[in-house]
C-alpha cells in the first residue's frame, strides 16, 4: 500500500512522542481512545443504495481499522450536495473529505493541491485518464484542486419491444431517428419519449450531451463564450419539436431521477441515464429489464456525451484531518475493481490498468439477459467528454453547470416562453457574466 507521510520530525522528537503515546497508552488507555483520529467523510448519495452500505460498512470500516482511525461517512443527496459544500467553505469547518458526482471546480481556493495525490497513485497503477485530469486540473495555477477515481457514463437506455413496434428494434440511433421514431411511438402507443428536460443532474447532463452532439460548443477551448451559434438554435429547435411529437408534459416537472422511475414503471420509451437505471430494473423487475437495452446517439457532432457522474473528491484546505484524508483517496484506488463490483459496473475506473479486463466484462455480465447487454459501453472512454468540454472544467464551466444555464435555456424554447434565436442570446449573456466574474476572481 502506498503511503502519504505527515510532518517531519526529529529521530530525537519522535523517541519523545513514542513514548509519550506509549505510556498515555499502558497508564490511561481511556486517553489513548479518546486520542483516535477521526476522517469525517461527506459523500454524494450514490444512486444503488447498496454501494453506499458496502462503503460506509467495509470500505470505510476497514480503513479506519487499518490506520487506527474513526471514519464517519455522511451520505448527502446529489440536490443538496452543492449547499452543503457552500456552508462548509463558509464556515470554514466541517468535513475533512467532501466527495462530489461532478468537478468542484469553484471551490478550488478552498481545497489543498492534490498533486501529492496524483504522484502517489502514478507511482502504482500509471497516469489518470484524460477525462479525469481535465475535470480536476487548474492549467492556470497549475494546480489539482480534485482527485477522480471513477466516473459513469450516460448512454440512451431504451424499449426494444416498444421501438420494434415502429419498425425500430435496434431502437434510435442518432437524433433524427429518436424524433421520427418517437413521434411514431407515442402517436402508436400513446407512450412518450422521457428525456430529462428540467433543471437538476439528469436535465444538466442530458442537455449538455444534446448540445455537443449538435456539435456545438458554451465555450471554446480558449475559454471565449460562443453558445449563440447557428448551431444551439438548431439544437433547441429539435428538443421542442421533440417535445412537441414527441414528448409529455411531466417531463417538465420531473424532480430527482424522475426519468427513472418513469422509465422503470415502463411510461416512456428511451431516456438517457447512468447504467445504474437498467442495473435498478435488473433488481426490481427482470422482466422489465430484459427489455431494455443501451447505446449512445449520434449527432451531427458525432458520438459524443459527457459523464452522468465524475466522482470528485476534495480535501479541504481547513480540514483536521488532511493526512488521512489524502491517504484514503490513495487507497481507493487499490480498491478500483472492488468500487467498479460493487457499484455494478456504473463507476468506471480513471485508472486504466486497475480493471484490465474491463471489455471482457462488458462483453459478458453475469446480471445482464442478454449477456452482452453493456457491451455498448466498451467504448465509452472515446466517446465521454469532461463537462467544460472543449476545455477543462474550470469555476466558469461548473457554474454554468450548477446554476443550470442550459437546461434553462431549453425550457424556455420548450415552454414557447422564448424564440431559439432570444434563447440563445440570452443564455450568451448569461454565460458571458459568469466567465467574466471568475476571470476577475481568478486575476
Amino acid at each position: 500500500m502506498s503511503e502519504i507521510r505527515g510532518s517531519k520530525h526529529s529521530r530525537r522528537d519522535f523517541i519523545r512522542l513514542a513514548a509519550g503515546a506509549a505510556a498515555s497508552g499502558l497508564l490511561f488507555p481511556e486517553r489513548a481512545l479518546a486520542q483516535q483520529k477521526t476522517l469525517k467523510i461527506a459523500k454524494w448519495a450514490h444512486f444503488l443504495p447498496e454501494f453506499d452500505r458496502w462503503f460506509e460498512g467495509e470500505l470505510a470500516g476497514e480503513w479506519g481499522k487499518r490506520h487506527d482511525t474513526r471514519v464517519v461517512v455522511d451520505h448527502v443527496p446529489v440536490e443538496k450536495i452543492g449547499a452543503l459544500a457552500a456552508a462548509e467553505v463558509a464556515a470554514r469547518e466541517g468535513h475533512d473529505l467532501f466527495m462530489f458526482p461532478w468537478p468542484p471546480a469553484e471551490y478550488q481556493r478552498h481545497a489543498i493541491d492534490h498533486a501529492e495525490v496524483h504522484r502517489t497513485v502514478a507511482s502504482k497503477h500509471g497516469n489518470l485518464d484524460r477525462l479525469a485530469h481535465r475535470s480536476t486540473f487548474n492549467p492556470a495555477s497549475k494546480k489539482y484542486f480534485a482527485f477522480c477515481d471513477s466516473w459513469m457514463p450516460a448512454p440512451l437506455h431504451f424499449f426494444q419491444d416498444y421501438w420494434a413496434e415502429v419498425d425500430m428494434p435496434l431502437g434510435p440511433v442518432h437524433y433524427y431517428s429518436l424524433r421520427s421514431g418517437g413521434q411514431r411511438l407515442r402517436a402508436k402507443l400513446g407512450i412518450p419519449c422521457g428525456l430529462a428536460l428540467a433543471p437538476g443532474l439528469e436535465g444538466n447532463v442530458t442537455l449538455h450531451t444534446l448540445l455537443h452532439g449538435f456539435n456545438s460548443l458554451i465555450r471554446d477551448a480558449s475559454g471565449s463564450v460562443v453558445v449563440n451559434n447557428a448551431r444551439t438554435v438548431v439544437a433547441l429547435q429539435y428538443v421542442k419539436d421533440l417535445y412537441r411529437d414527441a414528448g409529455t408534459p411531466e417531463q417538465l416537472t420531473w424532480g430527482p431521477s424522475g426519468n427513472v422511475r418513469a422509465m422503470l414503471a415502463r411510461k416512456t420509451s428511451a431516456t438517457t441515464h447512468a447504467i445504474s437505471l437498467l442495473r435498478a430494473a435488473e433488481k426490481q423487475d427482470p422482466e422489465v429489464a430484459k427489455k431494455i437495452l443501451l447505446q449512445p446517439l449520434r449527432g451531427s457532432g458525432g458520438l459524443i456525451a459527457v459523464p452522468h457522474v465524475t466522482n470528485c473528491s476534495v480535501v479541504w484546505n481547513f480540514a483536521r484531518n488532511q493526512v488521512g484524508a489524502r491517504q484514503f483517496l490513495v487507497d481507493l484506488i487499490d480498491h478500483s475493481q472492488t468500487l467498479y463490483d460493487k457499484s455494478r459496473g456504473c463507476n468506471f475506473p480513471t485508472y486504466q490498468k486497475t480493471v484490465p479486463d474491463l471489455i471482457a466484462r462488458l462483453s459478458n455480465d453475469p446480471q445482464a439477459d442478454p449477456s452482452w447487454k453493456y457491451e455498448a459501453l466498451k467504448d465509452a472512454p472515446r466517446w465521454t467528454v469532461n463537462l467544460g468540454y472543449p476545455g477543462f472544467a474550470d469555476p466558469a464551466a461548473m457554474e454554468i453547470f450548477n446554476s443550470f444555464v442550459i437546461p434553462r435555456m431549453f425550457m424556455g424554447v420548450v415552454k414557447g416562453e422564448r424564440s431559439p434565436g432570444d434563447a440563445a442570446k440570452a443564455a450568451e449573456a448569461e454565460v458571458t457574466k459568469i466567465a467574466d466574474k471568475w476571470k476577475r476572481a481568478l486575476g
